[in-house]
């Protein structure tokens, strides 16, 4: 490991007690800052109301701390949005943010699109299908951004137990992104979960990010995050244990070539071939190849958007 990124884990890694609930609200009220939470969901009706309802509880009415719950739904089949509106959340659908730009599926699409539809000076993002919820999750990461101007994105970093077992979940990040990131951003190698779906970060850095539209958001961020404004600028704070629903191997495997498609492109920006990844499946007649195309397209930095720009001016 670089000497920087030991230099790193010792300055810049946190347990979430280190900052105390009445600290951050402190800084809140002394900065004037605000802070938008954003839930992007797909079909999450059994969990996204318990996180709604913490964050409204804990951290709107307790203290006030966040600003607004904005729950974007990607085109859920089920009561996704009825449940999350029932909680306090105010939710907007994909497909009616930016409308002169078609909408593709894809998390990083909704992360993206949410910058049109919030106001917060932060921008905190948690994922909808998280179980045994802790607004922890939400005040340790948005502590450091409140407390220390120099700090642009914190991620969170916890265990992840495998479904009611003690193995580690996070197949992804150790198959592949811990390597990606070790071998080409050693600088980032000190996150302890870099595809972690928990984090927060300053609106004026992401509105100069390209977003990935795919699963490679979160690799994307963090090595354009690196890039623009350094390792000194991005920090991670311990907020205990994340549980959450598992995808199976084959959904993982579209995954990893996403990841893998968005680091490719940020070493070398040139005009490959659209990639695809092709999966066996167990028919009647043997094993059927399956192929699916991986994500390549990305949005552009949200203040290259004439919408945006406006509604900045308005």
């Amino acid at each position: 490991m670089l000497e920087e990124v030991e230099r790193w884990l010792t300055t810049r890694s946190w347990s979430v007690a280190d900052r105390q609930l009445h600290q951050i609200l402190a800084a809140k009220q002394r900065t004037g800052q605000t802070i938008s939470v954003v839930l992007p969901a797909l079909n999450e009706e059994e969990t996204v109301g318990d996180i709604v309802a913490v964050i409204r509880h804990d951290l709107v009415e307790q203290v006030p701390l966040v600003d607004e719950i904005v729950v974007v739904d990607s085109g859920s089949t089920d009561r996704t949005s009825q449940v999350a509106a029932r909680a306090g959340a105010r939710v907007v659908h994909r497909d009616a943010i930016l409308p002169r730009i078609p909408a593709v599926p894809g998390k990083g699409e909704v992360l993206w699109r949410s910058l049109l539809v919030t106001g917060g000076d932060i921008v905190c993002f948690i994922d909808a299908d998280l179980k045994e919820f802790s607004s922890d999750f939400v005040s340790g990461i948005v502590g450091p951004l409140l407390t220390d101007p120099d700090i642009d994105l914190v991620k969170a970093m916890y265990d992840r137990p495998l479904g009611g077992s003690a193995g580690q979940g996070g197949r992804v990040t150790e198959l592949m992104a811990r390597p990606l990131l070790n071998m080409h951003w050693p600088q980032l190698a000190g996150f302890v979960q870099p595809l972690g779906g928990e984090y927060a970060a300053r609106r004026t850095l992401l509105e100069q990010l390209p977003f990935p539209v795919g699963y490679g958001v979160e690799l994307g961020m963090l090595v354009d995050a690196l890039h623009l404004v350094g390792l000194d600028a991005l920090a991670q704070v311990d907020v205990g244990v994340r549980r959450h629903r598992h995808q199976d191997g084959q959904a993982l495997g579209r995954m990893a070539a996403a990841i893998y498609r968005t680091a490719q492109l940020r070493l070398a920006r040139g005009h490959l071939i659209r990639p695809a990844l092709t999966q066996f499946e167990r028919g009647e007649e043997g094993f059927e190849p399956r192929t699916y195309s991986v994500d390549t397209e990305e949005r552009p930095p949200m203040v290259e958007i004439a919408e945006y720009a406006e509604r900045k001016v308005a």
